[in-house]
């Protein structure tokens, strides 16, 4: 993601954080005021990160809105697993003609268009 120029909304956001950290005792006064001076100086997102790594929520709304979302991992985390998603588009279309072959068409609405579904499905999801 981008590094971002930070608003003077955002900076005011990051010294509010800030002093909730002091009230709840995670910060002394002295660190308050050398981080505090470092915000205020900020002039990219990514200049706030180290300024609050050490520290819990609350987080200023700056690095939350660049904080990347979880990747999607399909559930399993074992070989067959993988094999079926790596080949879930392959396999389809191969089952979908295996059964059009061996019903010659008759049975097409029944078989082949949920499988074609499930291709099209499959496909979307990379």
């Amino acid at each position: 993601m981008a590094d971002l120029r930070l608003s003077d909304a955002e900076r005011q956001d990051a010294l509010d954080v800030l002093s909730e950290h002091v009230r709840t005792g995670r910060l002394d006064i002295d660190e308050y005021g050398n981080r505090s001076a470092k915000v205020t100086s900020a002039k990219l997102v990514s200049e706030l990160v180290p300024l609050f790594d050490d520290l819990p929520s609350p987080r200023p709304s700056a690095l939350l809105a660049t904080a990347r979302p979880e990747p999607v991992v399909p559930a399993g985390n074992g070989k067959l697993s993988a094999f079926v998603w790596r080949y879930s588009v392959p396999l389809s279309i191969a089952l979908a003609v295996v059964v059009l072959i061996v019903t010659r068409g008759r049975l097409l609405i029944v078989f082949a268009l949920p499988l074609l579904l499930i291709l099209f499905s499959g496909w979307r999801r990379r």
